[in-house]
């Protein structure tokens, strides 16, 4: 098992099929820098100068089609002080009614104190004065290229992962992907210091990192992409509308307790009607996200 560090000089913004920037081995750890859009110039993007600019794809050694790509995030570290957000509220989670009021849109700048531990608003609004959320960083799009020669959008998402913006993909966290394509070709950027749930203003606070994560290939099939931390499991559905993507991660999660716990589908569906968590990811681009998790301490003995 290796340690890479590896330096972008291009970026893509859309996940498929293309030539690898690094063949990696199973069970290698990977540092690597990411980028937001406002980083960007016009040197350093494959494609075009749009959101959620992709590093890699990185080739995982002994990955095939029908195997999964276990990703561990280790470390995810802002490289610079500051990031930025949109305001106001997305369409996507207003009453229409509402929307005829909505201000004009704003970018705003947000200092990024790592020796706090916090991140603070550069203008001074109107009663946010002591507002000073936590620094969390998180990976807003990751994943393996699909299935079909496809080459999905990075605003979205879909089986292969994508753009889901969902909180818990962060420090701790084992994402599991389905795999498509030889070596699973992965991708990953969109770093986020901060998000609440929904990414209901269309953005994190978008800044660029250095992340470090270790790859597994695990000789199993899985339909959507799952997680793992210590305290939990989760499924990943994307989808649009917002239900469809709930029955995805619902059904994922009742086939993984019957894989992996032994449960048939009756003392699953015990299990899951009383425990089961659901957490909202992206809901303002093309696909949603929902997450459905349960906690480790109410999982059978394997």
């Amino acid at each position: 098992m290796a340690t890479h560090r590896f330096r972008p000089t291009r970026y893509f913004n859309a996940i498929g099929v293309a030539e690898p920037c690094l063949r990696v081995a199973d069970g290698d750890t990977l540092i690597t820098d990411t980028i937001d859009a406002s980083g960007l110039d016009a040197r350093e993007v494959a494609v075009a100068s749009r959101p959620n600019p992709m590093t890699g794809p990185f080739f995982i050694e002994g990955a095939e089609p029908g195997d999964t790509l276990a990703v561990r995030i280790d470390r995810l570290t802002p490289s610079r002080a500051t990031g930025w957000t949109y305001s106001p509220l997305a369409l996507t989670v207003l009453d229409p009614a509402a929307i005829l009021n909505r201000p004009p849109q704003q970018r705003v700048v947000w200092d990024i104190d790592r020796e706090a531990g916090t991140v603070r608003l550069q203008e001074k609004v109107k009663g946010l004065e002591d507002f000073a959320p936590p620094l969390q960083p998180m990976i807003g799009c990751f994943g393996v290229a699909p299935a079909g020669g496809q080459a999905l959008s990075t605003a979205t998402s879909a089986q292969n992962g994508g753009n889901m913006d969902y909180r818990l993909f962060a420090p701790g966290t084992t994402a599991w992907f389905p795999v498509a394509v030889p070596g699973a070709l992965f991708y990953l950027g969109d770093g986020h210091a901060s998000q609440g749930d929904g990414e209901i203003v269309g953005t994190g606070i978008e800044t660029s990192f250095e992340m470090q994560v270790t790859f597994r290939v695990l000789k199993r099939t899985i339909t959507w992409p799952r997680g793992e931390t210590a305290e939990d499991i989760f499924t990943v559905g994307n989808a649009r509308p917002l239900d469809q993507a709930l029955q995805h991660a619902t059904t994922e999660m009742s086939r993984w307790l019957g894989e992996d716990y032994g449960l048939d589908a009756r003392a699953a569906s015990h299990l899951m009607g009383q425990v089961v968590r659901y957490d909202v990811g992206n809901v303002f681009n093309p696909a949603f996200t929902v997450a459905c998790r349960i906690a480790r301490r109410w999982l059978p003995k394997r």
